[in-house]
């Protein structure tokens, strides 16, 4: 069996972007025929524009002010890495392509093109709509929320599968929550052979962790009401034997 992927009640392009921008903690930049990895240094500012702290060492910054026109064409690299370790751990990537200007003791990176790139395909994300968005509002405490799901309530994920449909679980060995964002909670189903993402849509958008917890009560109670999935009845029995 492929992939199976179900995005429902997803994050639109540009906000994806935005939450990528905002809780990733490395940037890799190409520019000037090299290529240089940057931790914990770039920012985004309200507009959309990446500012990034190099050292004074730095290739980058020599070329931003020996540049003739003082701004260096250059494509920045995010990815996005999910918190739990699962297969093909990167969930989405993004590709800002621009020029850097020198801009109080900083980088500003000017983007001419944006580029996203997840599992349902890639897409060009409109730089307007890039600047006007803001990142999912638990796009920052996403890593802490998931790997506290997984490590200590991996009960709760045996039984929101539950709520996935019986065919998508045929064959898996493993079960971990893969992201979470303000519409739904998507699981990763790691079969013997290939993987696939299963999308639990909120009943309605989560705009902090208290609203979180409530919509995770929600998809509990209702994976309670639901039976289990016949593979897991399966799987279980087979352990127990």
């Amino acid at each position: 069996m492929g992939d199976r992927h179900t995005w429902t009640a997803a994050p639109a392009a540009a906000e994806h972007a935005r939450s990528v921008l905002a809780a990733a903690w490395s940037c890799a930049v190409s520019a000037e025929g090299g290529r240089e990895e940057f931790v914990g240094a770039h920012s985004v500012a309200a507009d959309g524009r990446v500012l990034l702290r190099v050292p004074e060492g730095s290739a980058l910054l020599a070329a931003a002010i020996c540049s003739p026109r003082g701004e260096p064409s250059a494509v920045l690299e995010f990815a996005d890495v999910a918190p739990v370790p699962v297969r093909n751990r990167i969930r989405a990537r993004l590709w800002l392509a621009g020029w850097f200007v020198p801009e109080d003791g900083q980088l500003s990176f000017r983007p001419t093109c944006a580029v996203l790139r997840r599992p349902d395909g890639t897409v060009v994300v409109d730089l307007d709509e890039l600047a006007e968005a803001r990142p999912d509002p638990l796009a920052l405490a996403e890593a802490q929320l998931l790997t506290h799901l997984a490590d200590s309530h991996p009960d709760a994920v045996e039984r929101l599968t539950r709520l996935v449909e019986a065919d998508s679980l045929h064959g898996a060995v493993r079960v971990q929550p893969l992201a979470v964002d303000r519409h739904g909670l998507t699981l990763r189903i790691e079969r013997a052979r290939g993987n696939g993402d299963v999308r639990l849509p909120f009943h309605a958008p989560a705009d902090d962790v208290s609203q979180l917890t409530e919509r995770m009560h929600v998809l509990l109670t209702q994976a309670g009401l639901a039976s289990c999935p016949r593979p897991l009845q399966r799987q279980r029995t087979d352990r127990e034997g």
